[in-house]
């Protein structure tokens, strides 16, 4: 897993593994990553379902609980085959986009 601290976020990337393989790793590294804004690029997966995107409902819905963003990247499926409760979007920058705005609305109350 590859780690990238941008400013209030941190995006984690993989390296040439399989999605089973990267949630594992995922899942034992979330103690350090509970209380970050996470992007998981998953750009480069050459093959994704929406099954393997659902697989990470139960970590997207721990860090909401936990009052932080969790963004999931990738352009081979579509967020109407995935629960509203998975933030999921096509390129890294709509993935800070997303969390700019989360922040905001925590910062305000919303």
């Amino acid at each position: 897993m590859i780690f990238t601290k941008e400013g209030s976020l941190i995006i984690v990337s993989q390296e040439e593994i399989s999605i089973e393989r990267f949630l594992e790793k995922l899942e034992n590294e979330y103690a350090k990553l509970k209380n970050e804004n996470l992007i998981l690029d998953l750009l480069s997966f050459s093959e994704l379902t929406p099954y393997n995107v659902i697989s990470f409902l139960e970590i997207a819905r721990k860090h909401k609980e936990n009052e932080q963003s969790f963004v999931l990247v990738s352009d081979k499926v579509s967020y109407d085959d995935i629960p509203e409760e998975i933030n999921l979007v096509p390129t890294l920058q709509e993935a800070r986009d997303i969390i700019e705005m989360e922040e905001i609305e925590r910062d305000l109350g919303i």
